[in-house]
């Protein structure tokens, strides 16, 4: 992919550039400040919710509000960060946020938290993250550029970045349970997007121009924007239907994008109410989920490193099959076996480990997919996919955990996950994986 390739750089300006590595580093501080705010809500707010209800099924729905806006946001987020560029997108997301975000603790600290209205709050906070993200995710390839790093690392320092900000937050999340309930919380999930706002505007230059430009792939716009590449039928790649258009014709894509589909709605029902549950009533310990996630995240960015060194050169089906079933099936199932605190969280930090892998894969096959022009409408509507089923997800576990208690959805969970989580095996379009991890590799050259 052109966007990322260093010499690319060189073609705009008409003469070897700089490396500039602080608007790059500057990005990943942003995102590892939002992310690890939206970790910190992701612990703190079904403990809320189980506080105030005692319902399971209550915490499903708080998880249906939390997820429903991922999808719209995903839907129609890549086209507006498109259209109003990644630098601006990322700033004014990371603002709105923070602004929902603190509302709830002052509102339970005054006139008081009704449940309606959490999940008002919950549905508008969702809305922003995908928007947000989105930007700061489609600002990498050029900051990659700009750098001078290949897009194969930068997509595994950002991967690592994602698991740091989960790991931290998760435990930031649950030591402030721990001592002061998670009201306080998120008080600092607020800070974290006031900080990755202010990171963005300080550090990432307005005049970014595309490493692509000049090399076949659209003219540049606005800070750090491309002009979309024409579609295969000469209309502008605009809007929604032209990324999902994308999607649609790429057979690796598909099958990623239903694959995570159907296993983010089981680990929406897990992190939305099983953990929670599990945490709370065969652990006896609310604060434990913190580390439960906290733990995962650490093992996920060991696996994030070292996949970013070394194991980019065996990504293929077989370890991309590999480290689905070990992130998702093992936790499941040693949680359906009611494994103890010392047992669980060893077995999430390996667990974790192969998850750390997974999205560096998923990340630097899509850029090397996905030209310049069609980065953030792509990762929209993949965005939206993937969290298309998290709603339902969320509301089946809180109805399952009650109908059939929290242990017995466990087993329920790592069934399905073992089934889902092997498909990359015998489903000939992940057979196009290692081309288009080859392809992202080779634009760096």
């Amino acid at each position: 992919m052109s966007g990322s390739d260093p010499a690319a750089l060189d073609a705009v300006v008409g003469a070897p550039s700089p490396r500039r590595r602080a608007p790059l580093f500057a990005t990943f501080a942003a995102a590892l400040f939002s992310l690890g705010g939206n970790a910190i809500a992701l612990v703190a707010i079904p403990i809320i919710a189980l506080q105030q209800t005692g319902s399971p099924l209550a915490a499903g729905v708080v998880g249906v509000f939390a997820t429903v806006p991922l999808v719209i946001g995903g839907a129609f987020g890549g086209v507006l960060v498109d259209r109003f560029g990644y630098r601006a997108s990322s700033i004014v997301a990371d603002l709105a946020s923070a602004v929902t975000v603190l509302a709830l603790p002052i509102l339970h600290a005054t006139v008081g938290l009704e449940f309606g209205v959490m999940l008002a709050l919950v549905f508008l906070g969702g809305l922003l993250d995908p928007p947000g993200d989105t930007a700061k995710t489609a600002l990498t390839p050029d900051l990659a550029a700009l750098a001078r790093m290949p897009i194969a690392r930068a997509a595994g320092i950002q991967s690592a970045v994602q698991r740091t900000a989960t790991m931290l937050g998760a435990a930031t999340a649950g030591a402030l349970i721990a001592f002061l309930g998670p009201m306080p919380a998120l008080l600092v999930d607020a800070a974290g997007f006031v900080i990755s706002a202010a990171l963005v505007l300080l550090f990432v230059p307005r005049g970014l121009r595309a490493a692509s430009a000049g090399a076949g792939s659209g003219s540049v716009g606005r800070a750090g924007e491309s002009e979309p590449a024409a579609d295969d039928d000469g209309a502008g790649s605009r809007g929604f239907v032209a990324g999902l258009r994308f999607v649609a014709r790429s057979p690796l894509l598909r099958a990623i994008v239903l694959l995570v589909t159907l296993t983010n709605a089981i680990d929406a029902a897990g992190m939305m109410v099983l953990k929670p549950l599990y945490a709370t009533e065969v652990l006896g310990d609310p604060a434990l989920l913190g580390f439960m996630v906290g733990c995962f995240a650490g093992g996920a960015l060991l696996g994030s490193t070292v996949f970013a060194a070394v194991g980019h050169r065996w990504s293929g089906r077989v370890l991309f099959a590999a480290c689905f079933m070990l992130a998702g099936t093992v936790p499941y199932a040693a949680m359906a076996l009611g494994a103890p605190a010392p047992v669980l969280l060893p077995v999430l930090a390996v667990s974790g480990f192969a998850a750390g892998a997974i999205n560096p894969m998923i990340a630097t096959a899509m850029y090397g997919l996905i030209p310049d022009g069609m980065r953030a409408r792509v990762f929209g509507v993949t965005t939206a996919g993937v969290t298309a089923t998290m709603p339902l997800g969320a509301f089946l576990g809180g109805l399952a955990a009650e109908q059939l208690g929290v242990v017995g959805t466990m087993a329920g969970c790592a069934a399905l996950y073992l089934v889902l989580a092997s498909s990359p095996l015998y489903l000939r379009a992940f057979g196009g994986l290692r081309a288009a991890n080859a392809r992202a590799a080779a634009s760096d050259a």
